[in-house]
């Protein structure tokens, strides 16, 4: 079976369990929604009305508190809420895509050196170990101290996050397909190392990458959210899901919405990258289960 097919086959397995199907549907919707958000909304999201603050949205239509077209009601400075939650997510998802993409290109290349070469082995992972002494938000706080608050540090942030736990499992993915018998059959024939990883090694690691990749979207867009909603990530005013829960959080029992609205966009948000991810590994590397 070719690398093409093998992938149709995969792709035919995950729609054919309900839950990821269900998951699959979900992100869609929402990439359609935040990519397309000028078409879904006519709203500025950081148009600030202050004589409109802290209206409820569709629910409490029978108050005749809602202000036509504010179906998600307004924010503590009459922001509409509909429209933050669909420009902030669309910064929360590019974050994540962004972030885990940069974190899983640094961390293939060292993975695959360091299960390649034994020599570069331990020096790379004695780099990875230092990495991981610090804990995930403390390190990402430490860079985005370092270099300040913006969009960009955050994600560089959650990139070098991301960098150690990729690089040892691909590492260990590489170190059992460089002991395959056709590996050595390939290197016997004449191939040099560079032709070897870039056209088997790698090739045969992608099931492992597309799977870890998945996973890291649902934790760098945790992370993201984490991080604004301690100040450190996207600065305001622009909308992002974990600052509008920051924001919120001084009118939790005025105006609960606030905050249940973009948390439940963020739960619902890793949850099915989380199922897709682990519906992904059971097809494509059942051996991440270790």
């Amino acid at each position: 079976m070719n690398q093409e097919s093998f992938f149709r086959s995969s792709v035919r397995k995950l729609l054919k369990n309900k839950l990821a199907t269900v998951c699959f549907i979900i992100v869609v919707i929402e990439l359609i929604l935040v990519i397309g958000a000028p078409l879904f909304t006519s709203f500025d999201p950081n148009e600030v009305s202050v004589m409109n603050r802290l209206r409820p949205g569709f629910w409490a239509e029978s108050t005749g508190k809602v202000l036509e077209g504010h179906w998600l009601g307004t924010d503590e400075m009459g922001r509409d809420v509909w429209s933050r939650l669909l420009y902030g997510g669309r910064v929360s998802l590019a974050v994540g895509f962004i972030s885990m993409t940069i974190g899983i290109t640094i961390g293939t290349v060292f993975g695959m050196l360091a299960g390649f070469y034994k020599r570069l082995d331990n020096i790379i992972m004695r780099l990875m170990d230092i990495l991981f002494t610090f804990p995930g938000v403390l390190l990402a706080l430490l860079i985005v101290a370092m270099l300040g608050v913006s969009t960009v540090n955050a994600t560089i942030a959650i990139s070098l996050w991301s960098v150690p736990s990729f690089a040892r499992m691909i590492r260990g993915r590489v170190l059992q397909i460089k002991e395959e018998e056709y590996i050595l059959a390939i290197r016997s024939l004449g191939a040099g190392d560079i032709w070897i990883l870039s056209r088997h090694v790698l090739k045969n690691a992608l099931p492992t990458i597309i799977v870890i990749a998945t996973m890291r979207i649902a934790g760098s867009i945790m992370s993201i959210a984490t991080l604004s909603y301690l100040g450190l990530g996207v600065p305001a005013p622009t909308a992002e899901w974990g600052g509008m829960i920051s924001s919120a959080k001084t009118f939790m029992y005025a105006a609960p919405y606030l905050i249940i609205i973009p948390g439940i966009a963020v739960v619902i948000t890793v949850v099915c990258f989380n199922i897709l991810g682990d519906k992904l590994r059971d097809i494509l590397d059942p051996g991440l289960k270790d």
